[in-house]
């Protein structure tokens, strides 16, 4: 299995090297140079099987060579063993025929768990096999950051810079980036928005003495390996309602485009999926750009869902790519395009795209009445990014059974939960402390050199 950048003018790369790698250096996203297929009986036979098996027949043919099925099975299991659910991603009803995932029981209650939970394991075991020490840097918009200290946190082979956006996250979101105690751990609240953080990061990966100096790596979902660990769920329940034997919908609420991308290479490997619909809160780009076929960027307004505050979706580059026949140049001539506000999509592409994807959006109003509503009707409380995403799942239900993904435990916006439906969502017992920790973060301009002199400062590099 081979690994090949968006932008066409990087070299190909194995699963670890670009893993470990990243963010290419032409400046583009790897993406398998081709996406193996299950067959309809393969798929049949996931159903009944424990999470950490199905996702090790997922996943196991885009790794390849890189482990051994025994590393590969003990990787897995340890991703996964501090999930507070046995069926890891469980399944709840909430219509005759709409239906929540819960991607929110892991160590930091969010979805990001699942991917990295298990890329700490993988670049754990591959920086051990080759004796070196890296340096990741993050941008987060809130999930990304708490989730990637969690899992890399003490680890004396790596050092973890997290850039988030000064007072644009929850207080939850924020103490879990700020209250770990691991030397190692370095969270940054940057002035700007996240795509301001997300524009850093890239700049640090594109100034190669800089990158190479301090062995940069980045575990943004720009890194292929968090989009291949979030494909597994999209199977397990898709199974769990009768895939292969009928067709499944997803509604997916998304900023940086990565959660719903998984779902459509989910596709692509033979998963029968019905529909697979883009949600955006009222920052909405990719609602925008399938409704009128322009990328145009137009600011961010903060919202009670402030992981899908972006204007600037990364993964939306790797399904350009595909809409453009897999053509680098075309992509890298439309990211250079971003520069100028935005691009206008091909017809083409912009077909392909809309055979491919629904979309719609939620305002804030409208985010907060599905909250209300949602547990009114069924007891079950939202996080406002899921509440995004089941307030668009009900705009699109159709024949097939249609799965809501739900991003974020509903205490990581307490606020904003108590507002809309007077239900207080306290945080699970194992966190309970988290609002008597001391916090420990460092202020930083939105200026590439001094974060750079930051980093090389603290790293020693």
């Amino acid at each position: 299995m081979r690994y090949i950048s968006t932008r066409g003018d990087a070299p190909d790369l194995g699963f670890e090297d670009a893993m470990l790698t990243g963010l290419a250096r032409d400046g583009g996203l790897y993406v398998p140079e081709t996406v193996p297929t299950m067959s309809a009986g393969d798929i049949a036979a996931l159903a009944g099987l424990p999470y950490e098996e199905v996702a090790f027949r997922v996943m196991r043919p885009f790794v390849s060579d890189t482990f051994t099925d025994e590393e590969f099975a003990d990787i897995i299991a340890k991703a996964y063993a501090g999930f507070n659910h046995d069926a890891r991603a469980p399944l709840v009803q909430l219509g005759a025929n709409h239906f929540l995932l819960e991607l929110f029981h892991g160590p930091t209650l969010a979805f990001k768990d699942f991917a990295m939970q298990l890329i700490g394991q993988l670049f754990q075991v591959a920086l051990s096999r080759r004796g070196e020490k890296v340096t990741i840097v993050g941008a987060t918009s809130g999930d990304t950051g708490s989730a990637a200290i969690e899992a890399f946190k003490g680890l004396d082979a790596v050092d973890v810079f997290i850039l988030f956006p000064h007072g644009r996250v929850s207080d939850v979101q924020r103490r879990q980036m700020t209250t770990p105690t691991e030397a190692n751990v370095h969270a940054l609240a940057m002035d700007g928005d996240f795509d301001d953080c997300q524009a850093r990061l890239k700049d640090m990966f594109n100034d190669f003495e800089f990158r190479d100096a301090v062995k940069l790596a980045g575990v943004n979902s720009i890194n292929w390996a968090r989009v291949l660990a979030q494909v597994v769920y999209y199977f397990t329940s898709a199974v769990a309602l009768g895939a292969p034997h009928r067709k499944v919908s997803f509604t997916v609420p998304t900023g940086n485009f990565g959660d719903i991308f998984a779902g459509y290479i989910a596709k692509k490997m033979g998963l029968p999926i019905d529909q697979l619909v883009i949600a955006t809160n009222q920052n909405d780009i990719l609602h925008r750009t399938m409704e009128t076929g322009a990328y145009t960027k137009a600011g961010v307004t903060p919202s009670i869902s402030p992981s899908m505050d972006i204007q600037v979706s990364s993964n939306f580059e790797r399904v350009l790519f595909d809409a453009y026949g897999r053509d680098g140049k075309v992509v890298a001539d439309q990211m250079a395009d971003l520069s100028n506000g935005g691009f206008k999509i091909s017809q083409g592409a912009m077909e392909f795209l809309r055979e491919t994807f629904d979309s719609g959006r939620a305002s804030e109003d409208e985010t907060m009445a599905q909250i209300k509503t949602s547990f009114a009707r069924t007891g079950e409380v939202l996080c406002p990014h899921s509440a995004v995403g089941v307030k668009v799942a009900e705009d699109h239900l159709g024949d097939s059974p249609m799965i809501t993904l739900a991003t974020a435990h509903p205490a990581k916006f307490p606020a904003a939960v108590k507002d809309a439906c007077g239900q207080d969502a306290p945080l699970p017992p194992r966190m309970s402390g988290l609002f008597d920790r001391d916090e420990r973060m460092t202020r930083v301009a939105n200026d590439l050199g001094a974060l750079e002199a930051l980093i090389r400062e603290r790293t020693g590099r």
